[in-house]
Parts: structure tokens; sequence; C-alpha cells
């Protein structure tokens, strides 16, 4: 990153006392950061609150008419493109166009993807998600990393500063079923996709508008420290670029002209090898062709057990929008207390949770000082929580069976349970990946951790597919029982990691 002096006389406000105490006593950029990913994030968890109710509604209703183990096929594919096309959108930004220009382009292919499905044309919904997800790829990993570029080294505000953030998120998160969710259940779909793809242009207008106060982080790309570096990392990644796009291009042109014929659950089920082979490779590629010292790679290990943990967890968790969004529309009597509301409002709730019970879990952490739970611990603790959820949604499938409509309490429940599980999870994967990973290879393991919510979308896209052909309560038993067994597992893992993960806590 630039020095004080640069960055202040660039606009940016690191350095410059009018703007450094800005926004909640951080820099002013933070603001602008901070409401991009806030309508990010209204944008994703919008359309994700109908995506699948819309592809399972009928034809005469505005919908897509599948059957569910095709719109969970769908669904699954495209919640895990948009983590794992993370990986090559960092890489983009470090080595060739820079952070900011990615958000930028990031967030043109988001908003233009999601004016597409706003157009009531069924023939267009393919390209729609097809265009959102590079996009989703090229602004996540980068505006995140764009946070840390805005404080000075060891300024003491950066945790603060991502908690912040982080609350951002949230917001965007929770507002967005109520908004978009209620827009395309109760008056058009379309609408519903049309308010995700205005909520992003106007992240896009403000970041446009407040880059001045960005300085200059995120300007050049990161990973090319000389011209000649750079121009080889850009004639890389033209020539990738040119056989992804041939290829896609191929397979787009032999389905359509009918010499292939592919489904969506074949290439969702393509895509399941690829992810299997990659996660495969890597790992195999990790321990056999690094040099390690035995404290590294007894900590790879560790590393490689909250992967694992990591994909059960989430595999569980993100069926929030899949088969849990199906049970609130189709068995739940979405009231409370007399007002009715549409289904999608449930997937508001994880985020109205975490809004209030973050600070509590960051007080009781501090509170418990030495006593606090180890990080094997906590993720044992955060799969038992997923699996007690849906030990609750076991109890409200058998009331349900008969075809009556059960409380919303039933999904309240659910939903608190799960959001305390995230809380004991996703703060401390990310932490602990930092701290355990050598240093020479941290960046590429943190672009790898990507990896485990792909693969958890995936499978949670095809657990939907499940949804109608077999009981609900033994789906629900079946996903209880694995969760809560992985973290039996767990459990009886954390001494052992405790020992390999050494002085890290």
């Amino acid at each position: 990153m630039s020095d004080t002096n640069t960055v202040a006389a660039n606009g940016g406000s690191l350095g410059n006392p009018k703007w450094d105490t800005w926004f909640f006593g951080h820099p002013r950029g933070l603001s602008t950061l901070f409401f991009t990913e806030m309508w990010e994030r209204f944008s994703y968890y919008g359309m994700r609150a109908i995506l699948i109710l819309f592809m399972v509604a009928p034809l005469e209703t505005g919908g897509m008419g599948f059957d569910v183990v095709k719109a969970g096929a769908i669904y699954g594919l495209y919640t895990a493109s948009v983590y794992l096309l993370s990986l090559p959108g960092g890489w983009i930004a470090d080595n060739l166009i820079g952070q900011r220009r990615a958000v930028l382009l990031g967030g043109v292919l988001i908003a233009a993807g999601h004016y597409v499905l706003s157009l009531p044309t069924q023939e267009l919904f393919y390209w729609g998600l097809l265009v959102i997800a590079p996009g989703v790829g090229l602004l996540k990993p980068n505006i995140s990393a764009m946070v840390g570029q805005l404080y000075r080294k060891g300024d003491g505000r950066r945790d603060s500063g991502f908690s912040i953030y982080y609350m951002g998120i949230n917001i965007g998160a929770f507002l967005a079923p109520l908004a978009c969710g209620y827009v395309g259940q109760r008056i058009d779909w379309h609408l519903g996709f049309l308010i995700a793809g205005v909520g992003m242009t106007l992240g896009l207008v403000q970041f446009w508008l407040g880059g001045s106060f960005l300085g200059t982080a995120g300007i050049q790309p990161g990973g090319s420290t000389t011209p000649e570096a750079l121009a080889v990392a850009k004639k890389r990644g033209l020539t990738g670029g040119l056989i992804t796009a041939a290829v896609i291009g191929a397979v787009v042109l032999a389905t359509y002209s009918g010499v292939v014929e592919l489904s969506p659950e074949d290439v969702a089920n393509l895509f399941g090898v690829v992810l299997l082979v990659v996660t495969l490779a890597f790992f195999g590629w990790l321990f056999g062709a690094g040099n390690w010292t035995r404290d590294e790679r007894n900590k790879l290990v560790v590393v490689v057990i909250f992967f694992v943990a990591t994909v059960f967890f989430w595999s569980a968790f993100e069926q929030a929008g899949s088969t849990l969004n199906l049970f609130a529309e189709r068995s739940t009597r979405n009231e409370f207390f007399g007002i009715g509301f549409p289904a999608s409002w449930f997937q508001s709730l994880n985020a109205l949770f975490i809004i209030a019970l973050a600070p509590v879990f960051a007080w009781l952490w501090v509170w418990l000082g030495k006593r606090e739970p180890a990080s094997p611990t906590k993720f044992a603790l955060g799969l038992l929580l997923v699996g007690a959820g849906f030990g609750v949604m076991i109890f409200a499938a058998q009331s349900a069976a008969d075809g009556s409509l059960v409380s919303p309490w039933w999904l309240s429940v659910m939903y608190l349970l799960h959001t305390l599980g995230e809380l004991c999870v996703s703060p401390v994967g990310l932490s602990a990946i930092t701290k355990l990973a050598p240093e020479r290879v941290t960046g590429l393991i943190m672009g790898v951790w990507f990896l485990s919510p792909a693969v958890a979308n995936y499978i949670s896209g095809r657990l939907a597919g499940l949804y109608e052909s077999m009981p609900l309560e033994q789906l629900f038993g079946l996903v209880t029982a694995f969760t809560i067994g992985s973290a039996v597992v767990m459990a009886l893992l954390v001494p052992w990691a405790k020992r390999l993960m050494g002085e890290v806590k």
C-alpha cells in the first residue's frame, strides 16, 4: 500500500485528520465500501430469497414451472459458482486490473444480470445467472481486501472496521428478502429481480462517487511487482479467458443446436465432479509438493479438518434458500399475530439475529478470557447447533405431514439455532486459517478456503432435489444425524487438533 502522504494527496482519508475518523471513528472510505457491500448483499440475498420459489412456481403465475430436482440442481450450481469464481476473481484483481476496477466491473455484471432476469422472457433466465455469478466472484473477495488497505500498518481500529463492514453485509441481507421477496411473491417475480438490480446500481453509483475517499486503495494490481511480470500475467489471463470463453461458447452452441443434449442436472453433475477433483487435487498437491516442517504439516492437517467441518456446516446452513425456503412456502402458516407475509421473509431472520447477537458473542469471548473455547471446540458447537436446528424441523415436518400448515415459530427457532451456530463457526474459521496457514502460502490457502462454501452450496442445492422424493421428516432427519454426527466426531478430535495447532489458540 502507498504511504500516507500519497494516499492523502490522492484524496483519500488515510492521513487526513478531517476524514480519518469521519465514519463512526473510522476513515470515510470505509463508508464507501460499507454501502457498496451492503447493496451487493442486498442484490444477492434478495435474488436468492425468491430464486428457487420462482423456478418451481407454475408457468401461469409467471414462474419457470421446473420440478424441484431441476430447480435444486440449478440453485446449487449457481450458489456454488459464486464462491468458486472468487478464486479467479481475486487473481484477476491481483495480477491484471486491481481490486478497484474488479469491484466496479463485478458490480456492473451483477446489476446487468439482474436486469436480464427482470425481463419476462424465460429464454434469458440462464443468461442472467451466467452474468451475475462472475460479477459476484469479482466483487466479493476484492472489496473485502480493500477494507484493510484503509488503515496504516498497526492501526488498532482495523478489526473494529471489519466489524462495522460486516454489519453492512447483514443490513443488506436483512432488507433484501423484505423488499425483493414481497414484490417478487406478491406482485411480480421479475420486478423482484429488478429491485435487486436497482440495489446493485445504487451501490455502484455511491462507489463511484465515494471513490476519492479510498485514496490509492485497490488501484494497482498487487500480485505483479514489475512491468515484465504484469505483462506475463496479462498474457496468461488473456489466454485463459479466451480458452474459457471458447469452451463455454462451444458448449452453449452445441446445446442450442441440438448436437449435445445437456440438462441442468447433467451440468450440475459435471460441476460436482470438477469441484471434487479440484479440492482433492489441491490438498494432494499441498501435502505432496510442499517442503514443510513438522509444525507446518501439523497445522495443515488442522486446516483440512476445519475445511471439512466447514463444508458440513454450510451444506446444512445454506439450505435456508432451498429446502427451508420451500418448506416456508408450502408448509408454513406465514403470519405473525394475524399479519400475513411472504415466505421469503424468513430469509431475513438470520441477518436480524446476527445484528442482535454478534455484539453479545464478541463480549462473551472476551468475558470468558482464558476459559474461551478453542477453535476446534467452537466448530463442534457450531455443527451441534445447526444439527439441532434441523432437529426442530423434524417435528415441524411431522406436524405438516397431513398437509396442514405449521406455526412460523418452528422456522424462527430453527433460524435462531442456526445463527448461534454461525457465530461459532464463521468468524472463527477465517481467523484460524490465517494463523494456521504457512506464511509462504497464506494467500493461496485463503483463496482455496472459498472452495468450502462452494462445495457446501453445491451439496445444499442437490439436497433440495430430494424435497419431493422422500418424506420431509426423513430428509431433515438425515441432515440432523449427519451434522450432529459430525459434531461428535469434531468433539472427539478436539484434543488431537489442539496439539497439532501448537501455539495457535
